[in-house]
C-alpha cells in the first residue's frame, strides 16, 4: 500500500522575504552576512524568519524533496562516556539500515542546540534525535516546520515533543536514596553538576525519599562539568559544609567516583564513614576498591529502542508509543 505524502512545505526565502515585502536577494544578504542590511531591516528579518521557522537549505535542490537517509543526533558532550555507549547503540541499528548519522554537540545550552538543528535540519535531514527536553521557542518551531520525526531519549518524565525513550530518572534518585536509608544513612546529601533537566529531576527524587522519612534534604550543587576531580572538590566543600554527613548521592558515577577517591586520600571509610552512590553504572565505577553503588542504566539500548523507532516513522509506520521507559536497576556494590 503506498503511503501518502503529507509532508508539509518547508518556508522559503520567497516567504520570508513576502512577510516583510522586500525582495529574496535581501533576505539573502542578510542570511549571508546580517550586516550587508540596515538595522532596522535585520530586525525585521529576524522576527519574519523566527515567526515562520525559516530553516537555511544546504541541500542540493534535486535532494530537497527526497530523503536523505541521514538522521541528526544532538548530544550535550562528546566526551561524556554515557552518550558514547548511546551513540554505539543508535549507530548498530542506523548502519545496518542503510542511514548516515550527522552527529553535533552543544554543551548543554539550549541556544547552542537551537544553532546546530538549524545546520542539520538544512541538511533535510529524515529524523531527529535529540538529548534534552527543555528546548529554545525557535527550535520547537523550526522541528514542527521541518515536520521529521522526531524522539528525545534518555528522560521519559518530561513532556515530549513527540515521543520519549529513556529512564524515570526521578524514580532513580528516589529509590537509590530509598535503599540508602533502609541501610540507615540519615545525613544524606546530594552532589550535582552541569544542573541539566536530568541532573534536577534526581534531585527531586532524592528530596521526596528524604521528606518522606522526615529527613532534611541538603544539597552541593554546580554548574561546572562532571568529572573525578570536581567529584572530590565537591565531597570537600560537603564536608566543610555538612561535616555529620553520612552519605552522599551523586548525580553520575564520575562525581561518585572523586568523592570516593578523595575519601581515600582522608582516610574516611566507605561505607562505614561515608556512604557513597552514583548514577549509571559504569565499568569504572565497578573496577574499583569498593565497587561503587550506582543506578544501572541501559544507555547502549536506549539508543538501540530510539533508532529503531525513528527508522519505523520515517518509514510511514505510526506513533504508538509515545512514552518507552526502558527501566534502571539498582546495584547496591561495596559503597553503601
Amino acid at each position: 500500500m503506498m503511503k501518502k505524502n503529507n509532508k508539509k512545505k518547508r518556508p522559503t526565502l520567497q516567504d520570508v522575504a513576502n512577510l516583510i515585502g522586500v525582495t529574496k536577494m535581501t533576505i539573502s544578504r542578510y542570511l549571508r552576512d546580517p550586516s550587508k542590511v540596515s538595522a532596522d531591516m535585520q530586525k525585521k528579518i529576524a522576527v519574519a524568519v523566527e515567526e515562520l521557522g525559516y530553516i537555511p537549505n544546504r541541500a542540493p535542490e534535486l535532494l530537497s524533496n527526497a530523503k536523505s537517509h541521514a538522521i541528526g543526533i544532538l548530544v550535550p558532550s562528546l566526551a561524556n562516556q554515557v552518550f558514547s555507549q548511546v551513540i554505539r547503540g543508535i549507530e548498530r541499528v542506523t548502519e545496518a539500515a542503510g542511514y548516515q548519522t550527522m552527529l553535533a554537540h552543544y554543551g548543554y545550552s539550549a541556544e547552542r542546540e537551537e544553532e546546530r538543528i538549524s545546520f542539520l535540519l538544512s541538511y533535510h535531514i529524515d529524523g531527529l534525535i535529540l538529548s534534552e527536553s527543555q528546548h529554545t521557542p525557535r527550535t520547537l518551531k523550526m522541528i514542527a516546520t521541518a515536520d521529521v520525526p522526531v524522539i528525545e531519549m534518555m528522560d521519559t518524565v518530561s513532556p515530549a515533543i513527540e515521543q520519549a525513550i529513556g529512564i524515570d530518572n526521578f524514580d532513580g534518585g528516589y529509590q537509590m536514596v530509598s535503599a540508602m536509608i533502609e541501610k540507615g544513612y540519615k545525613n544524606i546529601v546530594y552532589l550535582g553538576a552541569r544542573l541539566d533537566i536530568r541532573t534536577q529531576l534526581r534531585l527531586q527524587g532524592y528530596e521526596k525519599a528524604m521528606q518522606e522519612n522526615g529527613l532534611q534534604a541538603k544539597s552541593v550543587m554546580t554548574e561546572a562539568p562532571s568529572s573525578f576531580s570536581l567529584g572530590a572538590d565537591l565531597l570537600q566543600k560537603t564536608l566543610t559544609k555538612y561535616p555529620q554527613i553520612d552519605g552522599i548521592f551523586c548525580t553520575n558515577d564520575d562525581l561518585a567516583t572523586g568523592a570516593v577517591f578523595e575519601c581515600q586520600r582522608q582516610g574516611i571509610r566507605i561505607p562505614q564513614d561515608i556512604a557513597i552512590a552514583g548514577f549509571h553504572g559504569h565499568d569504572f565505577g565497578q573496577s574499583m576498591v569498593p565497587k561503587l553503588a550506582t543506578v544501572v542504566t541501559p544507555r547502549e539500548k536506549i539508543g538501540q529502542v530510539t533508532a529503531e523507532q525513528l527508522i519505523a516513522r520515517i518509514n510511514g509506520d505510526p506513533l504508538t508509543e509515545k512514552i518507552i521507559d526502558l527501566g534502571f536497576e539498582i546495584y547496591h556494590g561495596e559503597s553503601i
